[in-house]
């Protein structure tokens, strides 16, 4: 199954567009892997979603066509969340 679309039906990302836009900036990994949209996901698979200053690592349990709201959270299981650091920037000062 494409990558944006189990996002999309297990409802880790609403919509399907949404899920392409992200994996297109690269902010989606599969087993350590950038992936785009049409990257093939498969059952056993980790995925790794940057979410602004959150990553969410996530294992593939079963694909499903399509799935009711209640049922999508039994597609995958939640391994971690991180929450990023905010890099500051480096002031250089001009004024030596």
């Amino acid at each position: 199954m494409r990558l944006d679309k189990f996002l999309k039906v297990s409802r880790l990302i609403k919509r399907r567009t949404l899920a392409k836009q992200v994996a297109d900036q690269g902010r989606i990994t599969i087993n350590g892997k950038v992936s785009k949209a049409s990257s093939v996901v498969k059952a056993g698979d980790e995925l790794s979603i940057r979410f602004g200053q959150k990553v969410v690592t996530a294992r593939v349990d079963e694909l499903k066509e399509s799935t009711k709201k209640e049922d999508a959270a039994s597609m995958y299981t939640i391994l971690k969340e991180e929450k990023l650091e905010k890099v500051e920037p480096e002031f250089i000062d001009d004024e030596d």
